[in-house]
């Protein structure tokens, strides 16, 4: 009780800080409508980074990113207003200007991306109630022979599922979880596995809402084309790919993940721990549907497919575009949002005609996957807004200044600040678009949109995000990566956390190569290598401890 009072009380403190502010420093009551050429009196000042920083300082404070976020608009829509609350009010909730909340809901782009989720979750809900992930772990059981094959047809199955990390976390610790276990591979360990295979492939994936979700906070220019030149510079999730896969090739751990792992092959337990929250869960779990492994595979093949042939839609591949330059000009939202509409369709036609689900049992599933999209709605919705407020006191143009008058040396050392900075900022808050979403809107303007360090920093903001999100307690996906392995969520935690830092390391230094070299041909080779080396380290430095390589 005393907890929800101090924290009851430290909220109180902070909205009656910001409500005194806004009192004190108003200079209109409840003044006349904005004017069309208006223009805020801190317009390209250094308030006009106030409001990021405060949702920044807040979700550092608070360890809670929307009302972090919120508190950020509120901030923002004053400053634009000049401290005229009727003014700031209908800024941050109507479409007066092109910054507000109901301008960014109505706009069709962010509307699409919005409903690509909310597709994405009704499908996950229904591929778990017709019983196709089952069917798909009990033909997997007979198809991985080993332990490493277990533990790499993991992995595979991560990199494939690449649309959506809630997507991935939802589905491949359902459906790999039997295979680990009769392998004796950890629960730690399993929980490592869906965690660096959901994230780190989406965030390099072009088909996927984070791509969307990134394009959307980007204004100026073309975010998924951006994007996608991003890609070769995201080291943390390329290195964390490659390191997962070495570390399983050569049967090598450490840290706490190595006294886990030890426990299990030795033992038999595959918890370690006293805390085993989900031991005999599986027991008491039974599929509603009667699905096969066809029920798991063709939804998210025919989503896959599908979503591309939106985007190339879009971008005119059908009336004579070439596939790349359709692709790079696609309107990824609608894209989008046409691939799963059709892959949510045919998958009606795949389980009702079969009698894998009743009618009644697919309509669950609509609010089901709808509740399970609500946080990464809630937290696209407020970035938004305050990408908009942020961009409507003029922070890119105050920047810009700034940094035209900084040295060569500052700016190339920039990539590896970003990526520094990000790495906290979502390790505190939890939230990876979180983080991205207040980042980007302030990196993108202040760097010339054809250069190549844009793009490497634009990377390292996106890498960043992730890497915190992996170390972070509080992370949604780490929360739901522990659950779809079943494992104790403070043992996930302790034991990637070594393994996420290692790759950050690397990451930070090949960040700083490639302020200056500026050349992915270049950089993404020597990050590659620097990783496997490193591994082979760690190897050496602890091969007398491992366990022998399975024949």
């Amino acid at each position: 009780m005393s907890k929800k009072t101090n924290l009851r009380s430290k909220w109180l403190g902070i909205f009656a800080v910001v409500s005194l502010i806004a009192i004190a420093m108003s200079t209109t009551v409840f003044g006349g409508e904005a004017e069309a050429e208006y223009v805020s009196n801190m317009y390209a000042t250094a308030w006009s980074l106030v409001p990021p920083l405060v949702a920044i300082i807040l979700a550092l404070i608070t360890k809670e990113v929307y009302s972090s976020l919120f508190i950020g608009i509120v901030v923002g829509g004053l400053f634009y207003a000049n401290f005229d609350p009727k003014l700031a009010y209908l800024t941050i909730f109507t479409n007066s200007t092109d910054g507000g909340m109901l301008a960014k809901l109505s706009d069709s782009w962010n509307v699409g991306i919005l409903i690509f989720l909310v597709i994405l979750g009704i499908i996950v809900a229904l591929m778990n109630k017709a019983g196709g992930s089952a069917a798909y772990g009990r033909w997997a059981a007979t198809t991985f022979k080993t332990r490493r094959s277990a533990m790499l047809g993991t992995s595979l199955l991560g990199c494939l599922i690449f649309v959506d990390d809630y997507f991935n976390c939802l589905t491949v610790g359902s459906v790999m979880r039997p295979v680990t276990d009769t392998h004796k591979v950890s629960r730690a360990k399993l929980a490592y596995l869906i965690d660096a295979t959901a994230a780190p492939v989406c965030i390099i994936a072009p088909i996927s809402s984070w791509a969307a979700a990134v394009a959307g906070v980007v204004d100026g220019v073309n975010g998924l084309d951006l994007f996608i030149r991003a890609i070769p510079y995201n080291f943390y999730a390329l290195l964390t790919i490659l390191t997962m896969v070495c570390l399983t090739m050569t049967n090598t751990d450490f840290g706490p993940m190595l006294e886990h792992e030890r426990n299990a092959q030795l033992n038999g337990d595959l918890y370690t721990t006293d805390a085993r929250p989900y031991a005999g869960a599986d027991a008491a779990q039974a599929p509603v549907g009667n699905g096969k492994v066809i029920d798991l595979i063709l939804p998210v093949v025919v989503l896959i497919i599908s979503c591309v042939i939106g985007m190339i839609y879009t971008g005119g591949f059908f009336d004579g575009e070439t596939f790349i330059d359709a692709f790079a000009n696609c309107d990824a939202s609608v894209g989008l949002l046409l691939g799963s509409a059709a892959a949510l369709l045919i998958t009606f036609f795949l389980y009702i005609p079969r009698k894998v689900l009743t009618f009644t049992q697919f309509m669950e599933c609509l609010p089901e996957g709808f509740k399970a999209m609500v946080p990464a709605i809630m937290i696209l919705t407020f970035a938004w807004t305050l990408s908009g407020v942020t961009g409507l006191l003029g922070a890119d143009v105050f920047v810009a200044g700034i940094l035209e008058n900084s040295t060569g040396v500052l700016a190339n050392l920039l990539p590896v600040i970003v990526f520094c900075i990000a790495v906290f900022l979502a390790f505190a808050t939890g939230t990876s678009w979180g983080t991205f979403g207040i980042l980007l809107p302030i990196v993108v303007p202040i760097l010339d949109p054809t250069s190549e360090l844009l793009t490497i920093t634009v990377a390292a903001t996106l890498a960043g995000a992730v890497c915190g999100d992996h170390c972070s307690p509080i992370s949604d996906t780490t929360i739901m990566a522990s659950t779809g392995a079943q494992c104790d969520h403070v043992n996930h935690v302790s034991t990637q956390l070594p393994y996420a830092l290692t790759v950050a390391a690397v990451s930070a230094v090949n960040y700083v190569i490639a302020g200056f070299v500026q050349n992915w041909m270049i950089n993404l080779p020597i990050a590659l290598i620097s990783m496997i080396v490193v591994v082979m380290v760690i190897r050496k430095m602890y091969g007398k401890k491992e366990l022998p390589v399975e024949k």
